[in-house]
């Protein structure tokens, strides 16, 4: 019967299944070039839109991408494993090392954009904060690239009457980042909420961080406390879904 299934498929769905299978398998692995539109048509007897559709898919799941002048690969994957307890941990930021040490390893990332702004508090934000909506607060833009892919943007918000004039508002917060800056200040972050969603992204975030067609983004809003229960920083955060393991372990 399955069989049945799949002989009713279009032919470029079949074709993207078989390639898909290949993959799987590893007759092509990471960085391999697949075969190309006139080596299906070939292959399969079909007709060159038959050919680019079924590569099509493969580009819209993620699994292959488009190099222009030289084909279509295998994607790479060497995921970042965000483990979201360990890397908050006063003993990560509070040593003076940044909370992605524990997520990168050996690998290079570069902050190649960044903006630091005052705002007016989007009316969720300002919710967080406790702020009224339209104040005034310090907003921290950053585009995070590793090994030379974009793979998060995140912007932070700050309430200003606590960090203006502060190396906060500095395009380098030195040692532990901005956590270590406001334990300094007397506002040390103990609890942290972080929420999580995954949708398709808009243009912008397509572009922002340059996503393979069909690529969804993970949005993660984190918000810092004080042993108080004051929030002294929310975090909106777009990540690219295909270079993220999120690992979150627990005791019970």
């Amino acid at each position: 019967m399955a069989d049945q299934g799949a002989r009713r498929l279009p032919k470029y769905q079949r074709i993207a299944a078989a390639l898909r299978q290949a993959i799987q398998d590893g007759e092509y692995g990471p960085g391999d070039r697949l075969p190309g539109e006139n080596d299906l048509m070939a292959a399969y007897q079909v007709a060159r839109m038959t050919a680019r559709q079924a590569l099509g898919v493969l580009q819209t799941e993620g699994i292959v991408e488009a190099r222009k002048g030289a084909g279509v690969f295998v994607r790479s994957y060497r995921p970042i494993r965000r483990r979201g307890v360990p890397r908050l941990s006063s003993a990560s930021w509070g040593s003076g090392r940044s909370i992605w040490s524990g997520d990168i390893e050996d690998r290079t990332l570069v902050v190649d954009r960044l903006e630091v702004a005052e705002r007016p508090a989007p009316g969720p934000v300002a919710e967080l904060l406790g702020v009224p909506e339209g104040e005034p607060v310090r907003v921290r833009s950053r585009r995070y690239v590793l090994d030379g892919k974009p793979v998060l943007f995140s912007v932070s918000y700050l309430p200003a009457e606590l960090v203006a004039g502060t190396s906060i508002e500095s395009e380098d917060t030195g040692p532990g980042g901005t956590y270590a800056r406001l334990t300094e200040l007397g506002h040390r972050p103990v609890r942290f909420r972080e929420e999580i969603r995954s949708r398709m992204p808009s243009g912008e975030e397509a572009e922002r961080l340059d996503l393979a067609p069909g690529t969804p983004v993970v949005l993660i809003c984190r918000t810092a406390f004080t042993a108080e229960g004051r929030a002294v920083e929310v975090n909106e955060m777009t990540l690219d879904s295909a270079s993220y393991v999120l690992e979150y372990e627990f005791e019970g």
